[in-house]
C-alpha cells in the first residue's frame, strides 16, 4: 500500500510527522516544484519524499490537505480516481452551503474526484494538536472518520491505529460526516474536540 498527502501547509505537514514518527513512507506534493518544499520534508524525516503532483497521486491512499476551494484543481490531474482512496482533510469553512447544492462538503467534493472511495477523517484538530504525538498519558488521540464505503472506513481506520491514533467512526457522509464538516460559518460539533481514548 502506497500514501501520499497533497498540500504541505500545517495540515499536511502535521500528517508527515504522524508518518515519520512511524517510519511509514509518504510521498508530499503541491501544485508547487518538489523543490520548493523539499527542506521542510526532509526536515520532518527520511520517509517524507517529496514528489510531482502527478507522481504522488500514483500512491493508493491519498490525504487531500489543501484549501477547501483548492481541490478541484488537485482533481484534473487524473481522468478517473478509480480504485483510490481519497482522506478528505479539507473544511469548507466559510463556502455557502448553496454553492456545494445543499450537500456536505464532503459529498460535494467526491464528485470532483470520480471513481474513489471519500473517507472525511483527521480534519477536526487544529494542525498543532494533529502534530503531536497521539500516545497521551496512556491513551490514544481520537480522529473521527466518515464514510460512504465501509471498507474505505476500514481501511483509513486501520491506518489511523498504525499511526497511533484510535479511531471512530461515525457512519455516512451525510450524517455523521455532518459532525466534523463546516456548514457556512458554523463548524460541526465535534470540530476541535481533542478526545483521548483510554482501553478499560
Amino acid at each position: 500500500m502506497s500514501y501520499a498527502i497533497i498540500g504541505f501547509g500545517n495540515i499536511g505537514q502535521a500528517l508527515a510527522r504522524a508518518f515519520a514518527r512511524n517510519d511509514i513512507e509518504v510521498s508530499v506534493a503541491t501544485t508547487r516544484d518538489p523543490e520548493t518544499f523539499a527542506f521542510a520534508a526532509n526536515a520532518i524525516g527520511p520517509t517524507i519524499i517529496p514528489k510531482k503532483l502527478a507522481d504522488a497521486i500514483k500512491a493508493d491512499i491519498i490525504f487531500l490537505a489543501v484549501r477547501f476551494e483548492q481541490h478541484p484543481a488537485v482533481a484534473k490531474a487524473l481522468p478517473t480516481w478509480q480504485g483510490k482512496t481519497i482522506v478528505d482533510v479539507t473544511n469548507a469553512y466559510g463556502v455557502p452551503p448553496e454553492e456545494l447544492a445543499g450537500q456536505p462538503s464532503s459529498g460535494f467534493l467526491a464528485q470532483a474526484f470520480s471513481g474513489a472511495r471519500l473517507v472525511k477523517g483527521f480534519n477536526h484538530l487544529v494542525a498543532a494538536v494533529l502534530a503531536q504525538d497521539p500516545a497521551v498519558n496512556g491513551g490514544r488521540r481520537v480522529v473521527f472518520l466518515a464514510s460512504d464505503d465501509d471498507d474505505a472506513a476500514a481501511e483509513i481506520a486501520a491506518l489511523a491505529e498504525n499511526l497511533g491514533f484510535e479511531p471512530i467512526q461515525l457512519g455516512g457522509l451525510s450524517e455523521g460526516g455532518l459532525l466534523v464538516q463546516a456548514r457556512g460559518n458554523s463548524w460541526g460539533q465535534l470540530i476541535f474536540k481533542d478526545l483521548v481514548k483510554f482501553d478499560g
